[in-house]
C-alpha cells in the first residue's frame, strides 16, 4: 500500500468546496462550486474510510465539506430539483452518516428536500426513475448507483423498510440490461426505443466497464443497508450472478479489466481504472458480506493491486497520481451524437489522473482492503 496514504491525506490537505482536487471537470471547466455527484463518491468514501480507520481527520473534512452547501434549513446551494437528475441525489448518500454521528437537524432537512426529488421522478412505462430530465424515458446503471442507495437509507431510516419499489427497479435492470450470453450489463436502455443510440431493443450497442462497476457497487451497498432479508437476497443472487459474470473478463496479463471489458484485444481500448476498481470494491464487500465464495474476494484484491502497481505512480515532482481514468462517458442526449455507445465512442473519451470517479473507488477499495485482510 506504498505511497496509498500519503496521496489520500495530500488530496484532503490540499482541497476545498472551491477547488477539489479530484475534480478534474469542476476544475477544467472553470465551474463554480455546485453540488455534484463527483464529490459525493469521494464525500462517501472519506466517510467510510473515517469509519475503519477512527481518525477524525476524515470526518472533520467531510463534515465541512458538506457544510459548505447544507444551510440550516436543509437548502442546498445550487441544488435545483427541477433538473430532476439522478446524480445530485448521489452526495446526499453522507448526510445520513453525519445526521446519525451529530443529531443536526439540517442533514436530516436536506435528506428530505432530496427525497422530495425522488417523489416526484418521471419514471418510464416499467416504473424506474428516468436518469435525468433531459434523457426521458432512459434507464443508465450509472443511475442505479447515483439514486437507489440513497433512496435505500431513506426507506430504511424513513420509509418503514418498505423496499418493494426499489427491488422492482432493480430487477427491471436485471430483465432488460443484461446480456445472457456475454454474462454482462448494457450502459443504457432507451424504454421507448426511439433515441439515436438505441438498437431495436432500446438498448446501447456496447458495454461500458464504469457503468458496469457503478451498477455493482450500488448493489453491494444495497445489500448492506438493506433491512429486509427477503429483498436482500434477492438483491444478493442479483449482484452475485454479475459479479461472476464480470469476473470472467478481469484481464491474464493486466490484472484489470478493460475500457470496453469484452473486446480487451481491440485496437485502441485499455485498462481503465475506476471500472476495475468498483468491480474490486464490489467482489470483496460481497465476499465479506457472505454473498460469494473467498476465491471472488481474493480475485477483488488482485485486481485493485494491479491497478496499484500500473497507475498509482510518483510524478517527477514527487506527488503520488492516479492514473488510467476514463474523464466521462455518456449516451446522448440528441443534440450529441458523438456519445453514441460505440466501442469507438467509449475509447476516444479523454484519460486523466486524479479524478474522483477513480480516486473515490480507490478510497473505497483501501477501507474495503482494511476489513479483508483484517
Amino acid at each position: 500500500m506504498y505511497g496509498i496514504q500519503t496521496y489520500i491525506d495530500r488530496l484532503i490537505s490540499d482541497s476545498t468546496p472551491e477547488k477539489p482536487l479530484w475534480n478534474i471537470e469542476k476544475v477544467n471547466s472553470g465551474k463554480q462550486p455546485y453540488w455534484n455527484y463527483i464529490d459525493g463518491c469521494m464525500m462517501s468514501a472519506l466517510y467510510e474510510l473515517y469509519i475503519i480507520t477512527g481518525e477524525n481527520k476524515y470526518f472533520n473534512f467531510v463534515k465541512n465539506y458538506i457544510d459548505y452547501y447544507v444551510a440550516d434549513d436543509g437548502s442546498i446551494k445550487t441544488y435545483d430539483k427541477n433538473k430532476f437528475n439522478l446524480d445530485d441525489i448521489n452526495e446526499g448518500r453522507v448526510l445520513f452518516d453525519l445526521y446519525g454521528a451529530t443529531g443536526d437537524e439540517r442533514y436530516k432537512k436536506a435528506i428530505f428536500n432530496l427525497y422530495e426529488q425522488l417523489k416526484e421522478q418521471p419514471r418510464t412505462e416499467t416504473g424506474n426513475f428516468w436518469h435525468k430530465k433531459i434523457y426521458p424515458n432512459q434507464i443508465w446503471l450509472d443511475g442505479i448507483y447515483m439514486a437507489q442507495p440513497f433512496y435505500c437509507r431513506y426507506l430504511t431510516a424513513f420509509g418503514g423498510c418498505d423496499y418493494q419499489d426499489l427491488l422492482s427497479q432493480i430487477e427491471n435492470v436485471r430483465a432488460l440490461m443484461f446480456d445472457e450470453k456475454a454474462k454482462l450489463y448494457y450502459h443504457g436502455i432507451d424504454c421507448s426505443k426511439t433515441v439515436f443510440w438505441a438498437n431495436e431493443k432500446g438498448l446501447s450497442q456496447s458495454f461500458w466497464l464504469r457503468s458496469i462497476g457503478w451498477f455493482l457497487v450500488a448493489l453491494a451497498d444495497l445489500c448492506e443497508f438493506c433491512h429486509d432479508g427477503k429483498v436482500a437476497k434477492k438483491l444478493s443472487g442479483i449482484l452475485k450472478e454479475a459479479l461472476i459474470g464480470v469476473s470472467n473478463y478481469v484481464d491474464k496479463k493486466t490484472g484489470m479489466l478493460y475500457q470496453v471489458p469484452d473486446k480487451s484485444e481491440k485496437e485502441g481500448n485499455y485498462p481503465e481504472t475506476s471500472g476495475s476498481l468498483m468491480v474490486s470494491y464490489a467482489l470483496m464487500k460481497a465476499y465479506r458480506l457472505g454473498i460469494v465464495q473467498k476465491e471472488y474476494g481474493v480475485l477483488g484484491k488482485n485486481v485493485y493491486d494491479a491497478v496499484v502497481d500500473r497507475y498509482l505512480k510518483v510524478s517527477d515532482n514527487g506527488d503520488v497520481e492516479l492514473g488510467g481514468i476514463c474523464l466521462v462517458a455518456g449516451l446522448g442526449p440528441e443534440n450529441n451524437l458523438r456519445r453514441n455507445g460505440t466501442y469507438e465512442y467509449y475509447i476516444s473519451e479523454p484519460v486523466v489522473k486524479n479524478d474522483a470517479k477513480g480516486v473515490a473507488p480507490l478510497v473505497m477499495c483501501y477501507a474495503e482492503l482494511k476489513r479483508f485482510v483484517g
